[in-house]
């Protein structure tokens, strides 16, 4: 079977632009995670847990900043 043309990217930038979206997936899953566990602690009344759980999320959003916007664009 043959492949597909690849039109505007090689097959090396595919992949890495697979690889991101992987991670994104992942650090989307991770936040979502965080949150119901952080909406739980409320509902349970827990509110100083649940306002750790969310800084320490703010903490995480801020190192992880590449993964939402790449620090350095990819060469053309």
């Amino acid at each position: 079977m043959t492949k597909p043309s690849v039109q505007g990217g090689s097959e090396k930038e595919i992949a890495e632009l697979v690889g991101e979206l992987e991670q994104a997936e992942a650090y989307e899953q991770r936040l979502r995670q965080l949150i119901a566990e952080a909406r739980d602690q409320l509902a349970a009344g827990n509110v100083s847990v649940a306002l750790s759980m969310l800084n320490a999320a703010l903490s995480d959003i801020d190192s992880a900043a590449d993964v939402v916007a790449p620090s350095s664009p990819a060469p053309r």
